[in-house]
């Protein structure tokens, strides 16, 4: 093999190493466009009463949260502003057919009976957890203990239902009294009457109970795991398809670029992530 062609193979090796190792055109390293939602603004409505999903902080009023961060994360990749629309659990699903709002993003439990009229992208997982106050945990070494007692949960949610479902298979069943449910004024009603020793137990969801014994010194004891699987997920209108393209696509930027995972870990909820966004997949 003569010089000038032991040249030219060794230039040709240095070219392929250097290409192997060269970074993505940006082109290349980019993620697919995110479509568009068609407005330069989305309407998100929020109920600010469920810490640490969201609440208001009592020194400033500013709304804070994961689902607070998680939708400034979501309108930053559409390329949108983000309006938080406030108002009460049970206006939450009108003003979303109305056309009020365009999203729920205010903790919402993924359910078949509420996909009549809205499409759910499912965000994180959840299941309603039994608690007492740590000073009774002693009397509910197990669920079972639960057969007779008084407990309350919001009435706004599927709890309610959830509780008397659990009653019927693990008490009626067993021959044993069935709980008795009282529907309360959202999760911090039944806390406070749990605290007043008005019911014996509570349930809210099982993801929620670690932050509140943070802010509230280890007050609540959890009485068993979680006793359902269920997704918090945001809710999107059936006939804006568009719409619920785009969050999907914007989510699973967050979930791959790591900022879902930043936001969970701020919140305390890593535990409770989803791998990529799911709509619709909830029982």
């Amino acid at each position: 093999m003569n010089a000038s062609l032991r040249v030219r193979e060794w230039c040709t090796l240095v070219v392929g190493v250097v290409a192997l190792h060269a970074p993505l055109s940006h082109a290349q390293s980019a993620a697919p466009p995110i479509p568009s939602i068609g407005k330069s603004t989305l309407v998100a409505a929020i109920v600010p009463n469920y810490p640490p999903f969201e609440y208001k902080d009592p020194a400033t009023d500013k709304l804070m949260g994961f689902d607070v961060d998680l939708g400034e994360a979501l309108a930053a990749k559409l390329g949108v502003k983000l309006e938080w629309q406030e108002t009460s659990f049970d206006q939450m699903m009108s003003a979303l057919t109305t056309k009020r709002v365009d999203v729920i993003l205010s903790g919402m439990t993924d359910l078949p009976a509420r996909r009549e009229s809205v499409n759910f992208l499912d965000y994180i997982t959840t299941g309603p957890q039994f608690y007492t106050v740590k000073a009774r945990a002693g009397e509910f070494a197990s669920t079972d203990a639960l057969c007779g007692k008084v407990v309350g949960t919001s009435r706004r949610t599927s709890f309610p239902n959830d509780i008397a479902n659990w009653s019927g298979e693990h008490c009626v069943k067993a021959g044993k009294p069935a709980i008795k449910v009282v529907g309360t004024d959202g999760s911090s009603d039944a806390r406070m009457q749990l605290r007043q020793n008005r019911i014996d137990a509570a349930v809210q969801g099982g993801e929620t109970l670690p932050y509140q014994n943070s802010v509230e010194q280890n007050a609540y004891a959890p009485i068993g795991q979680p006793f359902l699987s269920q997704y918090t997920a945001i809710g999107m209108s059936k006939d804006n398809a568009a719409l619920t393209t785009a969050l999907t696509a914007a989510f699973n930027q967050l979930v791959a670029d790591g900022t879902y995972q930043k936001i969970l870990a701020k919140w305390g909820l890593q535990q409770h992530a989803v791998p990529k966004a799911l709509v619709n997949a909830g029982k």
